[in-house]
């Protein structure tokens, strides 16, 4: 078998069906890369999320870009889990030194109070110079960044 083989894409599905898996050197389906899922009988019906070929695909591109220093924004229409699936791959799938910031933001948020709330979440470094604890690392998930309403001066 030639070089020109060696990785050839499958032949059934498209490019969007799969992932490519580096240790064995093959390319595999979105659904093989999770475990089977089962719902926990004693789980509550808001608590189940069912993986699906869709939430695994961008799980793995937002995680990926998210733990490569990467900003993320997921424009979708409403109702297609994109918060959910954001929130459960940031709080269950992302390495610890993680933490997540969560802000909802509603026609009433403004930008004083989005500030307020950043600056009692980050410890001072020196003069002007704010971060998260050291050895961790904060992403900060806005939800609905749409929804506030203009400011006088446009914040």
């Amino acid at each position: 078998m030639g070089k020109e083989n060696e990785h050839r894409f499958p032949a059934e599905g498209t490019c969007y069906d799969y992932c490519y898996d580096k240790p064995n050197k093959t390319w595999v389906r979105w659904d093989e890369t999770v475990t089977e899922y089962t719902v926990d009988p004693k789980a509550q019906y808001a608590e189940i999320i069912v993986p699906t070929f869709d939430s695994i695909r961008m799980k793995y591109v937002k995680k990926l870009l998210i733990t490569n220093g990467k900003h993320v924004l997921a424009p979708g229409p409403t109702g297609t889990g994109k918060t959910i699936n954001f929130v459960d791959m940031l709080n269950q799938e992302m390495p610890e030194e993680y933490t997540m910031i969560p802000i909802t933001f509603s026609a009433q948020t403004s930008a004083n109070q989005t500030q307020d709330g950043l600056d009692e979440k980050f410890e001072k470094r020196r003069k002007g110079i704010f971060g998260p604890p050291t050895g961790k690392k904060y992403v900060i998930f806005i939800d609905d960044l749409n929804m506030p309403k203009r400011e006088v001066y446009f914040a």
